[in-house]
């Protein structure tokens, strides 16, 4: 599980990160970065599978988990790339991601933490 001060939680927040429109997209997972930060402030992150996506909250659930643990063991490994100038992040699930095992997921995650 991702630290309590690593989470976006605000509903606000989402909105202020969408708001921007930075993002980049890879294999069914999309990275919407928020404002850049000029303070030393942790960078949040929050993720996001719609309805749309699938009807199963069981599928939708497990796609979340597997982008979170990605993350974390990014996190973990200080293996985030330029994902830290930003105050928050946001990874979007799409269908494609859907058929994807944890090594694919982690692969594409590391490759939008570092594009971004």
């Amino acid at each position: 599980m991702i630290p309590k001060q690593y989470r976006l939680k605000k509903r606000a927040a989402f909105k202020a990160t969408y708001k921007v429109k930075h993002s980049t997209h890879m294999g069914g997972v999309t990275l919407f970065a928020g404002i850049e930060k000029k303070e030393d402030v942790l960078t949040k992150a929050g993720f996001v599978v719609s309805k749309k996506t699938h009807k199963r909250a069981v599928r939708r659930n497990r796609l979340k988990r597997l982008m979170r643990e990605s993350y974390r063991l990014l996190l973990k490994e200080n293996n985030l790339g330029n994902s830290q100038k930003y105050l928050s992040l946001i990874f979007v699930g799409s269908d494609k991601a859907l058929e994807k095992d944890f090594g694919k997921i982690k692969y594409i995650i590391k490759n939008l933490l570092e594009r971004i």
